[in-house]
């Protein structure tokens, strides 16, 4: 293991490690105007949502490791509070990209990178039109962080009118999580694609209690098959199968592997929880834990 002292680190290489290990992290393609009316368009990932109520967007853009310099963004909401954050998926990432080139102050990033800029209806900000869901918001306050190189600036901003495009709507009228298609940073020039091959699902335990890890079976917790990752799987069921469906299961689905492996408890038992491992990555719980219990059933 790799101990180190932030303190004592060059802020570069400190930065590195902060977002090398930190992400992915969602990006906020932030919209502000100077004093003169001059649109800005930059991305950031030290970004992410706050509050419900009230809504508020956080994110930071930190001055410059080399130079100490500020970000134009930081500077346009000190004279007009006022930002846009769009969200960025994967048909906009390279536009994106474009638009956080060091263009000179006063240049529009919106027309470098081809983006339509959208009036919005209650800030000054314009928004970017390609992109799905943006957000206008009024800067309740900006927290400086410090004064050295790599210091972040936060950003704290209330949501004021959101506007969505229908197309990533589900039936319900709520964000597809499919649909949308959103990215994300990582560490150095790296991205990340929220799509069907990298998402999954994990319902939340917000009114509901799993058995935890002091629950397991013996055999269960010290499996030398199962991950400790699929073990706190196992481990959030509400209640395990009962021994009718555990036995019902083992004679429909289990039957030509007991048979085959009557004479041989050690392997069979091996054998139960691989096939565990394998539905848990289906997410099939309940079957999992009825391959499991139908060991000693």
């Amino acid at each position: 293991m790799l101990t180190l002292d932030p303190k004592e680190l060059p802020i570069p290489k400190l930065h590195q490690y902060l977002l090398g290990a930190i992400g992915p992290r969602p990006i906020a393609f932030a919209s502000t105007v100077d004093e003169n009316g001059n649109p800005n368009l930059a991305p950031f990932s030290f970004f992410n949502v706050f509050s419900a109520n009230p809504p508020i967007l956080i994110f930071s853009p930190a001055r410059s490791g080399r130079s100490n310099t500020t970000k134009d963004t930081y500077n346009n909401v000190k004279v007009v509070p006022e930002v846009v954050i769009n969200v960025v998926n994967y048909d906009i990432v390279h536009q994106m990209s474009l638009a956080s080139s060091p263009y000179a102050p006063g240049v529009s990033e919106f027309e470098k990178a081809g983006f339509t800029a959208v009036k919005s209806d209650l800030v000054k900000p314009f928004r970017v039109g390609e992109s799905p869901v943006q957000f206008e918001c009024k800067v309740n306050e900006v927290v400086e962080l410090g004064h050295e190189g790599g210091a972040g600036n936060l950003i704290i901003s209330e949501v004021v009118k959101i506007h969505i495009n229908e197309a990533v709507l589900d039936s319900n009228g709520m964000i597809d999580q499919h649909k949308i298609d959103l990215v994300s940073r990582m560490g150095g020039d790296w991205y990340c694609r929220a799509d069907q091959n990298s998402m999954f699902e994990i319902k939340k335990p917000i009114t509901t209690c799993g058995i935890g890890f002091d629950a397991l079976p013996f055999d269960v917790r010290n499996s030398k098959i199962l991950t400790g990752n699929e073990l706190g799987h196992l481990a959030g069921i509400e209640a395990l199968p009962n021994e009718t469906d555990v036995n019902e299961y083992k004679l429909i689905e289990l039957s030509d592997l007991f048979v085959s492996l009557e004479e041989k408890p050690t392997e069979l038992e091996q054998k139960l929880h691989v096939r565990a491992s394998e539905l848990l990555k289906e997410n099939k719980l309940e079957e999992a834990w009825m391959t499991l219990l139908s060991f000693n059933n």
